[in-house]
């Protein structure tokens, strides 16, 4: 639990440096809205993940990321080539997904996501990664777009997994859609 504490006060300064935001007045008003919301009792809620595919490229596929209804960040698949392993987004859909942790995964060190049930293929995860040939068939998430590439793809991952997080973590439901 203090490792995750830590992570996050790290995560919270580097964001509001990227913010130009006083910290210590970010910081009071944080801790007094965490105490409030842990005396209250918690319900089992579930996130709800959409993805809008806009932007189709031979190198891409480029979309939005909604949580809860509310715009989050940017997503990048690899082009449709007819679900193809390792070289295809996947196809529209609905899907559960769920958290997968660092020691889960031979390549990937921090808190991610895994998409479950995907037809025909696995391992189908939410990454960092700024480019379709980082993608190996994922979806990677960034603040930010460019012809098929998105940018600060480890803060926009930073701050999915938290956003997440505070959601509860658990019950998470994905709808993939193309424009």
């Amino acid at each position: 639990m203090k490792k995750i504490n830590r992570w996050l006060v790290k995560l919270l300064q580097v964001v509001l440096r990227a913010l130009k935001r006083n910290e210590r007045e970010y910081t009071l008003k944080t801790q007094v809205k965490d105490r409030t919301a842990l005396k209250k009792p918690t319900e089992v809620k579930g996130v709800n993940l959409l993805i809008i595919r806009d932007t189709f490229t031979k190198e891409s596929t480029i979309g939005k990321l909604f949580i809860n209804g509310e715009n989050f960040c940017d997503t990048l698949e690899n082009p449709w080539l007819d679900n193809q392993r390792n070289i295809s987004c996947i196809p529209e859909g609905n899907y559960k997904v769920r958290l997968r942790l660092a020691r889960e995964s031979a390549t990937r060190d921090y808190l991610h996501l895994l998409v479950q049930d995907v037809p025909n293929r696995s391992y189908i995860l939410f990454h960092r990664g700024n480019t379709a040939k980082d993608t190996s068939g994922c979806i990677l998430v960034g603040n930010g777009r460019q012809q098929d590439i998105v940018e600060n793809s480890r803060l926009a991952m930073d701050l999915v997994i938290k956003e997440i997080l505070n959601l509860g973590g658990e019950n998470i439901n994905l709808i993939i859609k193309n424009k």
